[in-house]
């Protein structure tokens, strides 16, 4: 599927819609335009996670839709030490819904400058039927 405003994606989709369940495709902490603003964890999460919304969005949904979500981060000692700084940005994003989750430590990302990577499911909302 392809988000307004995003370029179109090459060797991968960023989404993936059918039946009302979205597969949402890893999603990393640069903006829609391949640039980046953070370089720690707490602010490419939520960059990752608001790519991670948009997508949701152009799929007919919101954050309350996602179901579930792995996040795969490159340095697991970064992680517990800003939890507290990730938890801000997840709220600031994803309010107080918190879907299923798994957060996995990984050797290292496609992207050499990724410290964090978020795929994830959304079950979005059925159009209600004509009477």
């Amino acid at each position: 599927m392809l988000v307004p405003g995003w370029p179109p994606p090459r060797g991968y989709a960023n989404g993936m819609v059918g039946a009302g369940v979205l597969f949402v495709a890893g999603q990393i902490g640069w903006r829609p335009d391949g640039t980046w603003e953070h370089a720690e964890l707490a602010g490419q999460f939520g960059q990752a996670l608001a790519n991670v919304i948009a997508v949701v969005r152009a799929a007919g949904g919101g954050p309350e839709h996602i179901a579930s979500m792995t996040v795969y981060v490159t340095d697991i000692d970064a992680y517990r030490r800003d939890h507290k700084a990730v938890g801000a940005a997840y709220r600031a994003e994803m309010g107080k819904h918190y879907p299923a989750m798994a957060l996995v430590a990984v050797s290292a990302l496609v992207e050499p400058r990724a410290v964090v990577e978020i795929q994830a499911h959304a079950i979005l909302p059925v159009p209600p039927t004509e009477p």
